[in-house]
Order: structure tokens, then sequence, then C-alpha cells
């Protein structure tokens, strides 16, 4: 096998398996996830993709996180944004498992929907609930969240090779 078919083959396998990781990240919050497997899993794959950990602290009792869940699905530019530059992980928070365990690794959770960014290696890069995101209006539904806002939230993050922790 010549250099660059083993190349190429290592580079096939690479993304094959970084596919199967990405299928194993939950879609929602579930109490009955791993959630520190998950994490170990949205870090290895983040590592090998080049990307951050988008850490999505919440619960399918939240408002504000199936808010936040519609508004990504709504805004094809927010999504990109995250594919291309996340690996994005949903950890419970609920009655049924408050996940203390691994949220315990992390500045204190003061409401929910609550994002953390870490990189590859698991650092935490930053920590915030979702104040600041929000619209200016007292409109309902999904034009609670401002898509301006929340984009750049996920570009500050995205690919700054220094960011010092910040926890809000």
């Amino acid at each position: 096998m010549n250099t660059l078919s083993r190349v190429l083959t290592g580079l096939l396998l690479t993304l094959l398996s970084s596919l199967v990781l990405a299928q194993d990240l939950p879609t929602k919050f579930d109490p009955h996830r791993d959630a520190a497997k998950d994490v170990a899993t949205a870090q290895s794959l983040a590592k090998a993709t080049g990307r951050r950990v988008l850490v999505d602290v919440g619960g399918e009792w939240c408002a504000w996180c199936r808010m936040l869940d519609r508004l990504i699905a709504s805004q094809p530019q927010i999504r990109a944004l995250i594919d291309s530059h996340y690996v994005w992980v949903k950890v419970n928070y609920s009655p049924e498992n408050k996940n203390t365990a691994v949220l315990s690794r992390w500045p204190k959770i003061r409401g929910y929907p609550y994002l953390l960014v870490l990189d590859g290696a698991g650092k935490l890069l930053h920590a915030q609930g979702v104040q600041g995101l929000e619209t200016e209006t007292e409109k309902e539904a999904d034009e609670n969240y401002d898509p301006v806002r929340v984009m750049a939230f996920l570009n500050r993050y995205a690919t700054a090779t220094s960011v010092s922790a910040q926890h809000y």
C-alpha cells in the first residue's frame, strides 16, 4: 500500500469513527444516559476533529431548554455553526437524575439551560446561563432567544486560541 492510500485510509477511518461517536450522543435530555460517558465521548470527538465541546445542561421539563432547541433547529446558520465548530452534548438535570458527579466538575449552575464550552481536552473555557441571549422584548415562544446573540456567543468561543475561563 502506498503512502497516499494509507493516508486516505486513515482519514476515512477517522471520519467513520467520528460519525459513530456522534451518533452515540443524546439529542434530548435523557435522565437514563451516562452523562460522564457522553461528555467523554464528546471530548474525544472534539479532539479528533479540532472542535470545541458545547455542554448543554437542562431537562425536558425546562421550557427555556426546549425553546433553545427549537431555535437551533429553525435557524440553519446557527445549526451549521454548531456542527462545524462544536460537538453538542446534552446533560440532563432533573429530579430523576441530577448528574451530580459530572456537574460537580464545573461552576455552580444557577439556571437552565446552562451552557459550558470545553476544549478537546476537557478544559473549561466558558460557562454561562442563557442570560444575554434573549431578546429585549417580552415576546413569547421561540422569539425569546435572539438569533444574532446566540450566533455571537457561538462565534466567540468557536475558534479562539486563547480564551480565559469565564463563569456567568
